[in-house]
């Protein structure tokens, strides 16, 4: 018997190790054909390997170990795919006189073909004894076959898993490496960004003509955009690497107002003039008065961007015993194929026409209510429209 040192033998017995079922099937073997060694062996053109035994006859084969082919049956059960089954070597007209038996020193012995689904020869299913058996050989052989084919079977699905498993952590790998790059890239955007910032606040001071004054106009409104972009990637970034998107809690008895400005600054940007507002705070407010202030714009501008234009966007925060609640409704209709997806980044119908945005709006106000420890949900049908809640528990400043 020879040591085991290759590779690919070795990730076949690895992989026949996987198979939670191989011990109770060897175990089945050796009932049903009296035998008191069992295996599970690979076969090669050039080698056959144990990849798992049972032995209570002191054969002294563990996984890993190997026999000459040529002094072994089952290079013959390779080359036809033919079972060879026999429960008394001595009695058999054929294999009386064949050299396993007379090698091994073998009376009893069962031995049938593995194959995957596919096909492919994998090796055999096998039991032997130096003691005459007392069995039905049509019977084991059928038994061992099915038990031959269920291996087979799991050798598939083991396949199957690992291929997945390495598809997915390709994926996994693809994923952080975008995220990074992402933040990455946001960061980096920045300080050109500020530059062209600056330098137009300096040439707004020379401008005297009324094309240079509008022109500059559009420059600042740019920065303005392209500023809100470069934060809505920062805080996807954050929330994908970092572990939510940080917040600086604090006791706020002036959040009404910040809200009620917010619905000014989107009511001016999205062009939607019909905002109803009913704001009822008492008190203070455990929050981040401007990361609220961003969950509301995000909320406010997807009404705008997705409601009905003839209908009003209504906007109700109040604080019930329950915590904070804030609701932004609007006529419009989330597609129910839309709704599973609807808090994860990027995500827009398709064919949907191009609008404004990086689809991170809803993504990044789910995740600044993660953040507070409140939840952000929403519903929507044909009768009542699309209603997005906010709902954080009542906080206290650590």
């Amino acid at each position: 018997m020879d040591t085991l040192t290759d590779p690919d033998l070795l990730n076949d017995i690895a992989e026949i190790g996987r198979i939670q079922a191989v011990p109770r099937i060897l175990e089945t073997v050796a009932h049903i054909t009296g035998s008191r060694f069992a295996a599970i062996a690979r076969v090669t053109e050039t080698t056959w390997t144990a990849c798992a035994t049972l032995d209570t006859l002191g054969f002294g084969l563990v996984p890993g170990g190997q026999l000459v082919l040529g002094t072994t049956i089952c290079d013959e059960i390779r080359r036809s795919s033919t079972s060879v089954v026999f429960a008394n070597a001595s009695a058999h007209p054929l294999y009386s006189m064949h050299h396993t038996p007379r090698i091994y020193g073998l009376e009893s012995y069962a031995s049938v073909p593995i194959h995957r689904p596919d096909g492919t020869f994998f090796g055999t299913l096998c039991a032997i004894d130096s003691a005459p058996g007392n069995f039905d050989e049509a019977h084991v052989q059928r038994s061992m076959e099915l038990l031959a084919e269920l291996i087979g079977n799991y050798l598939d699905k083991e396949d199957r898993l690992l291929q997945a498993e390495s598809a997915l952590s390709d994926a996994h790998r693809a994923a952080d490496l975008r995220d990074q790059f992402i933040a990455v890239l946001g960061h980096d955007l920045r300080s050109p960004l500020q530059a062209i910032s600056i330098a137009a606040d300096s040439l707004s001071i020379d401008a005297n003509s009324e094309r240079q004054q509008r022109m500059l106009a559009h420059i600042a409104s740019g920065v303005t955009r392209m500023d809100g972009l470069i934060n809505d990637v920062l805080d996807f970034a954050r929330g994908r690497l970092g572990g939510g998107i940080p917040i600086s809690l604090q006791a706020t008895s002036t959040l009404d107002a910040e809200l009620k400005r917010v619905v000014d600054e989107v009511a001016i940007a999205t062009g939607c003039q019909d905002i109803q507002v009913q704001i009822r705070l008492d008190g203070t407010v455990v929050c981040d008065p401007s990361r609220l202030s961003q969950l509301l714009a995000n909320l406010l501008t997807n009404a705008a961007q997705h409601g009905e234009r003839s209908s009003p966007i209504t906007l109700n925060v109040h604080c019930a015993p329950n915590g904070f609640i804030l609701e932004v409704h609007n006529a419009g209709v989330i597609p129910s194929s839309s709704m599973d997806t609807i808090f994860s980044p990027f995500s827009r119908e398709k064919g949907e026409r191009p609008r404004p945005g990086l689809g991170l709006g809803i993504y990044i106000a789910s995740e600044i209510a993660r953040s507070h420890g409140g939840t952000l949900s929403v519903q929507s049908n044909e009768a009542a429209g699309t209603l997005f809640t906010f709902q954080m528990p009542n906080a206290t400043l650590p």
